[in-house]
């Protein structure tokens, strides 16, 4: 018991050590992290714990972003509301999935995610858009969109809802980061209720591997400020990484699917 309570708040510590150093993406670790470190059996259970997981740290990140004023409480607000109708859609519909198969999609969407990691970040000005019944549309289909791909595969879905936000607000970039984290965190706890009502979390590893992201996050946002200047050499640092969890996702689940 002692063994599994060190791996699952180490994993956590990981997830939330990479989410504050590179940003956007560093959940996607939480579940394979959950299934073959800390040792969940149910790819279902190990979803819905690091949904709830993802969602806790989404929030007390935002925290320190409110603080700066990297904020923008209205979209933000109606994104993650908006959003929400999506990740309980998209979070039945992953239920409802054969756990090995939302597995090997779920390791396609880590190679995905990879890639956009390895993509140089451009830093073009800011334009605020009008508030019009275009911006209103857009910003919601986007976040349906965001809402669903998080609620299914139970991940923070960051990497989708900033460039969304941007995209449909044309928000500074460092603000969507930080109103991205009101959507992850509400779109988690859309996530983790569903799954819950169907006795799809593990509380005890869940509040273990919080503790230890919330410690890790920390960490990861004080390193972050000394290697700013590298940032996008830990991007492909952290992508490798990435691809390489991928491809043993895809080997297990893959394996075990066809297996059946």
């Amino acid at each position: 018991m002692t063994a599994q309570i060190l791996t699952a708040v180490g994993s956590g510590s990981l997830v939330g050590f990479t989410l504050g150093l590179v940003g956007g993406g560093g959940s996607i670790l939480a579940t394979p992290l959950l299934l073959y470190a800390v040792g969940i059996g149910q790819p279902h259970v190990a979803i819905g714990t690091g949904a709830l997981a993802v969602s806790v740290n989404a929030y007390a990140n935002l925290i320190g972003h409110a603080r700066k004023g990297h904020v923008q409480w209205t979209c933000a607000i109606v994104f993650a509301l908006v959003g929400s109708i999506g990740a309980l859609i998209g979070s039945t519909l992953g239920k409802a999935m054969d756990g090995q198969r939302l597995l090997f999609l779920f390791g396609l969407l880590m190679l995905v995610v990879g890639a956009l990691m390895l993509r140089p970040r451009k830093t073009a000005p800011a334009v605020p858009k009008p508030v019009d019944l275009r911006m209103c549309l857009l910003t919601g289909s986007v976040a349906i969109v965001a809402g669903a791909a998080s609620g299914f595969f139970g991940i923070g879905g960051g990497f989708l809802i900033v460039p969304g936000l941007i995209l449909a607000t044309g928000m500074r970039t460092i603000d969507a980061v930080g109103s991205s984290l009101l959507a992850v965190g509400t779109f988690g706890l859309a996530t983790a209720l569903n799954y819950s009502a169907s006795g799809m979390i593990d509380w005890l590893v869940a509040a273990e591997f919080i503790g230890g992201g919330i410690i890790g996050g920390a960490l990861g946002m004080l390193l972050a400020t000394r290697l700013s200047g590298q940032k996008d050499t830990l991007n492909r640092i952290f992508a490798a990484l990435i691809f390489v969890v991928a491809t043993y996702v895809l080997y297990r689940s893959g394996s075990t699917y066809l297996s059946q």
